[in-house]
Formats: structure tokens, sequence, C-alpha cells
């Protein structure tokens, strides 16, 4: 059961409309890294997860803070929408061309959303499902976690910097500290798994059934040899299991592949390449 309650985890109240600005917050909403797609992915690896309830209680905390975090921006592109210009507003949805030359503003404010917040990131793309990952796994969900707070604080630093306005840089300032805070619990979460189970996502894997060598040698594939001076190309495996060989002069493992011909087909020479065509298919 969820319980809503009317008032904001944290301030959001611009202090004058932006709706260029409106635009540009869709990003940190519903764009890949927004606060739309951690809250699904928290929240459904919570829902999935058959782990200790510590972890499962821990993702549900967090997804549904960022559940507020998306409320927090609604309210604050919904106050930038406010009082805008709707003259201009209206040309720009008449005229995609005119609405770059006002300056950005995303005419789906006034024609889909009603001068509020959207689903969509700052282009108005849909967001979608594909952005979340839930796996079950939950070294490599939380690695995914880390990442998703990761870019998703370099976008609100970014959008931080491209304004001015005190009470947008107030609520952002905010989301920076939850964001920096999430970062280093997902990173203690990290760390504790990997104590117990090592660092590799999945642990269940058969060592014995890997082919040995590809498992620490760090291949040159590209021009230059300056990657043999990183710590990912000697020096101990972080797994414990050996040490990284660099192979400055890699070689193919592998001959050239053959493709056996289909059973029941003719050959045609259309322009500079043979097709096959299908029985049946010729006066096609």
């Amino acid at each position: 059961m969820f319980y809503h309650i009317k008032e904001l985890q944290y301030r959001a109240k611009p202090e004058r409309p932006d709706p260029v600005y409106a635009r540009k917050l869709q990003e940190v909403l519903g764009g890949q890294y927004g606060e739309m797609s951690v809250m699904m992915q928290y929240l459904f690896q919570g829902f999935n997860c058959r782990a200790e309830q510590k972890y499962r209680d821990m993702l549900l905390d967090i997804g549904t803070e960022e559940i507020g975090h998306v409320e927090m921006l609604c309210t604050m592109i919904a106050q930038l929408l406010d009082g805008a210009p709707a003259a201009e507003l209206d040309a720009a949805a008449q005229d995609p061309l005119l609405a770059a030359v006002l300056g950005g503003t995303n005419p789906q404010h006034l024609i889909v959303s009603g001068m509020g917040a959207a689903p969509t990131d700052s282009n108005g793309y849909p967001w979608n499902s594909k952005y979340i990952i839930s796996s079950g796994n939950l070294l490599a969900d939380f690695r995914a976690n880390l990442n998703a707070e990761s870019q998703g604080l370099v976008q609100v630093v970014r959008l931080y910097e491209q304004t001015t306005d005190p009470g947008i840089r107030d609520m952002l300032s905010f989301m920076i500290s939850r964001d920096i805070l999430h970062q280093n619990q997902w990173k203690a979460a990290i760390a504790e798994i990997e104590q117990m189970e090592g660092v590799i996502a999945p642990a269940s894997f058969p060592r014995e059934l890997t082919v040995e060598p590809a498992t620490r040698q760090f291949l040159n594939l590209s021009e230059g040899e300056e990657s043999s001076e990183g710590s990912w190309a000697s020096g101990p495996l972080p797994d414990g299991t050996g040490h990284f060989e660099y192979v400055s002069k890699p070689v193919p493992q592998g001959g050239a592949p053959t493709l056996a011909q289909p059973a029941d087909h003719q050959h045609s020479t259309l322009g500079s390449g043979p097709y096959i065509v299908n029985k049946g298919m010729e006066s096609l």
C-alpha cells in the first residue's frame, strides 16, 4: 500500500516562469536517467527481491522516495509554465520553426499536457520501461543503480549551472544532495555483497567452464599501447583469481568461417553479388 501526503519532500517553487527551462527539466524527469527511471527501477527491483529482507526494504525505501522526487519535478515544471506568454506558446505550437526561434519552448506543454509536466524527455520522447534494469541479481542491479545515480547527478549538476533562479537552484541542491547519498548507499551495498560473494556477477557460473586465459588477458586492439599503463592491464585481478596479462599483439584464435549452403536453393546473380532465390519465388 502506498500513502500520499500533500506536502512535498522539499521546496519546489521557482522565482519566475521560464518555459524554456521547464523543457530542460523534462530530461531529469522523463529521460533515460531521470527520476521516473530510478523510481521504477528501484521499485521493480524491490517488488521482485527474493534476497534478505533488508535489501528489499532498502530498495522500496529509496524507490518510494523517488516517487516524491517525480512529484517535486512535476510541481516545478508546472510553476515554470505558469504565466508563460500564452501568445508565444500558441505561435510555437503552430510552427515548430518559430518554437526554436522563441528559444526552445516545448509546444507539447501547451498542446498535450495542458501547461504541466509530461512523462517524456526534453525532446518529447516518451519515457519507456527499456530504461530500467531489474534482473534479480542484486550485485548486477546495484551496479546499475550506481550508474543511474551517477548519470542522473551529472545531468542535474549541469542543469544547476544553466539557471540563476534561486528557487530552482534550491530544489536542485536538495536533489543533488540526495543523489550523493544514494550513490554512497549503492556503493556500500555493492561492497557488502562483494565481500560475501566476490566481485563477479553472477558468482554462480563454474570457473572451470570458462576459457581461462580469456579471463585475464587484456587485448591491445587499437593503435598505441598507452592502455598498458593502467591498473586494468597489469597487477592482480580484483576477483583474486590471478593477474592481468597485457597482450600487445593479439592474434585470431578461430579460423575463417565457412557457411554451408542451404539444401534447397538456386543461385542468381543480381547486380554485383550472389543472392539466394527460393524455389517458387523466381517470378517475383
